[in-house]
This record gives C-alpha cells, sequence and structure tokens, in this order.
C-alpha cells in the first residue's frame, strides 16, 4: 500500500518516481464481488438449493477452461496458459482459504482418497488400536471403518444426538491411549453439524491419537484455519463449495506430522530430484537413476498428473472466494438458513441441523422425503437434496431470500403424512 509519506518521498527521488506512485493510487481497483453472485453464474433455470450435492460452475472458471481448450486443440485462439504455475497458483490459494501452507498440501483425486492415504501412512489397520469416528462423517466412509473393524481394529462410532450434534464428552470418553485415529467430518453432510476442530485435535492429540477431517462441506463456506486448529490430517474434493469440478481434490498433512509418516506408494511426481543413467549422454552412475522424494506433503502422496482442465477452473474459482471472503459468504447467508429452520419447526418438520447453525446445510427428517417430495419441487423446478427419509437445503453464494420464499410456498404446510 502507498502512503503519503512513500509519495513525498518518491517525489524528493525524482519526477518519474512521483508519477509512477500518483498513477498507481489513481488506477481504479476492481471491486468486491457481490452478492448474491447471480451475475457469476449463467441463467438457471429453476431455482438451484442443492450445492452440496454440486456446485454449477461459475462463469469466470468456465471461460478459464475454454481457453485451455483453446489453447490444447492448437487453434491460435488462446496463448500460452502456463498451467503448471496456475497448479501452484491453485494451491497456494486453496491454502489461504483454509489456513495450511503450500508444503502441506497435494493433489490427489477425491476426499475419500486422501482418508485412505492417511491410513496407509499411519500403518492401519496392521497397527491395531482404536478409531473414533461419528454418525455424522461421511457415509460412505462406514464402509472404510467397517473394514479397519473387521481387519481386527477396535472402531468406535459416536452416535447423532437428538439435537443434531455429537455429544463432546461421549467423545472424550472413546479416546483413550489405544487410540490412533479420530475421524470426522468438519461440516457433517447429512446435516450440516459443524465440529469444533481445535476441541477435537485436544481430546486426541492429549493420547497420542491423529485427526483426520473431512473438510469437503467446510472448505470455501465456514472459516476454517487447520494449522491453528492442530488438524493433522483433511483431505477435500472441489466439486462441491469450491466451484471446481470431479477429479480433482486437496489432502493436508501438517507439517509436524510429515515426518513420522510411511509414504503409502511411489510416483513420479513425489521427486525433487531424478536423473538417469541409463540413456545415452547420461552420467555414468551405479544404478538406473538417482532420485530424490521433496521433503513436503507431495512428497510423500503426490501420484500421478493433476486434471488440467480441473486446475484452470478451480484457480479461477479459489481466487473469487478468497476475494469475497468466507465470512462474507457466511454473513450473507446465515438469514436465510435461520429463516427456513424457523418456518419450517413452527410447521412440525422435524429438524436434523442443530438450532443457531451456521454452516450452509440446512435438513430435516421426513419419513419418505423422496417420494413425497420429489414430484412438487420438480414441478416448480426447485432442486434441492432430497433422500429416502430426509431433505436437505443448500445455500450458496447465488441464492438469495426469494429462492428461500418460493421453497417454503411450495412445501406443505405440514409434513405430509
Amino acid at each position: 500500500m502507498l502512503t503519503r509519506r512513500s509519495l513525498i518521498a518518491g517525489a524528493a527521488a525524482g519526477p518519474s518516481v512521483a508519477a509512477v506512485a500518483q498513477a498507481a493510487l489513481a488506477a481504479p481497483r476492481e471491486p468486491l464481488p457481490v452478492l448474491p453472485a447471480k451475475a457469476e453464474f449463467a441463467p438457471m433455470a429453476l431455482t438451484y438449493l442443492d450445492a452440496g450435492a454440486t456446485h454449477p460452475l461459475p462463469l469466470g472458471a468456465k471461460a478459464s477452461l475454454e481457453a485451455y481448450l483453446g489453447e490444447k486443440t492448437q487453434d491460435g485462439s488462446a496463448r500460452p496458459l502456463r498451467v503448471s504455475a496456475q497448479e501452484r497458483e491453485m494451491i497456494a490459494a486453496f491454502g489461504t482459504l483454509v489456513g495450511a501452507a503450500p508444503d502441506e498440501l497435494c493433489v490427489i483425486q477425491s476426499t475419500t482418497m486422501g482418508e485412505n492415504l492417511a491410513l496407509l501412512a499411519l500403518g492401519l489397520p496392521e497397527a491395531g488400536g482404536r478409531i473414533v469416528t461419528d454418525a455424522l462423517h461421511f457415509f460412505g466412509s462406514f464402509y472404510t471403518y467397517g473394514e479397519m473393524g473387521r481387519a481386527g481394529m477396535d472402531v468406535v462410532t459416536l452416535p447423532m444426538e437428538a439435537d443434531g450434534r455429537i455429544d463432546m464428552a461421549k467423545m472424550a470418553e472413546a479416546i483413550d491411549d489405544n487410540t490412533k485415529l479420530v475421524a470426522i467430518s468438519h461440516v457433517s453432510t447429512v446435516n450440516g453439524f459443524e465440529h469444533d476442530l481445535r476441541a477435537v485435535c485436544d481430546l486426541a492429540h492429549a493420547h497420542g491419537a491423529y485427526v483426520f477431517a473431512d473438510i469437503i462441506h467446510g472448505a470455501g463456506t465456514t472459516p476454517i484455519d487447520l494449522r491453528k486448529a492442530g488438524v493433522d490430517f483433511a483431505a477435500s474434493a472441489s466439486y462441491k463449495w469450491l466451484m471446481g469440478d470431479f477429479g480433482l481434490a486437496f489432502l493436508y498433512v501438517r507439517r509436524e506430522v510429515q515426518e513420522k509418516l510411511r509414504r503409502p506408494w511411489w510416483g513420479y511426481h513425489q521427486l525433487a530430484k531424478f536423473q538417469t543413467h541409463v540413456y545415452p549422454h547420461d552420467a555414468p552412475g551405479e544404478t538406473v537413476a538417482d532420485y530424490e522424494a521433496s521433503d513436503d506433503a507431495a512428497g510423500l502422496f503426490a501420484m500421478g498428473a493433476a486434471p488440467w482442465t480441473g486446475v484452470v477452473q478451480l484457480n479461477w474459482s479459489l481466487t473469487w472466494l478468497n476475494r469475497v471472503g468466507v465470512e462474507a459468504i457466511q454473513a450473507w447467508r446465515q438469514p436465510m438458513a435461520d429463516a427456513i429452520q424457523t418456518e419450517l419447526r413452527g410447521r412440525g418438520y422435524a429438524p436434523l441441523t442443530p438450532q443457531g447453525s451456521r454452516t450452509p446445510l440446512v435438513a430435516f427428517s421426513l419419513k419418505d422425503a423422496r417420494a413425497k417430495l420429489a414430484e412438487p419441487m420438480s414441478q416448480a423446478s426447485i432442486r434441492l437434496g432430497l433422500s429416502t427419509h430426509r431433505f436437505r437445503v443448500s445455500l450458496a453464494v447465488f441464492n438469495d431470500m426469494n429462492d428461500v420464499d418460493k421453497l417454503l410456498s411450495v412445501l406443505p404446510p405440514t409434513p405430509p403424512a
């Protein structure tokens, strides 16, 4: 930032310096994005309240993808995009969003892959011991930890309480000195319940256990500082609130933990140094190649190349999210979430989401929800999350109170029998 003092100093140094300084102050700055961010997205043919399943692609990300495709086809329509540099920028931008350093991050395929890599790096299930998880973790991980149990580990799954929360007193009782890992979702896909990451990490670390956090519903929606909280492992795909696409995800590994882990696999993208000794003009050597893995998360976990179509999209989206700020996004949507909670609780719908929740997901229990609500939602051109016995509203940066009012007008005035 230029100050009056720096301008005076610039003027003393010479007219050219002062002119440059004055021009910098006078240059127009790009305005901050406005919420609701409807202009950032194509006009939608329906009221979209299901970003927690998959988020629509912003127009800026679409333009980035189209520029990449132009370069990829060599049609001369696009200048070189330096996608490798964009990948580094993308990783740094995700780190800014979730409170992580670039050397603590690497690109992987999916959140589930990240969770499995953490297990392998800890030597589980072979090392034995206890795993503590809960019923509000991603339900796909029930399979993972069911198999950990079948392999001989002691797996404890804490129940969801009647108010939609996980009881921290029960977690404290479950974590003992034999616990190797506490695995949770930072924000639950089931009902939007948000764990206090610092509190979970304090409980786990007091017994020498590690913490894995699935942050797919927290990254980009809720303030997160992984380092400050003490999280050991975290993973997030990008097709939900990061406004990217399938096939690109991030794995976070706290720097202080990395040297204690075993490398779960080997891939060329882990290497910091590589020199062959078998081809013409190679320097002689005693092996076919000399190599050295990089001393960071990528050196432990990287495997194949990142999908560059995803990189160029996501680099735009993450930059946009950081410009808006998660706190601003959270503050914008809170009145909408509160309105849904207040109105539907008043109508007698059974809430799953805790009162006062500040996450983008609002869920209710309803027997045969999909069978009862699918047709009226379709007729009204509303898309929300419908499961067998629950429905879930996802509030995104393009939603506004008009969308909420339309949903409330279509939902039956009392829970359908």
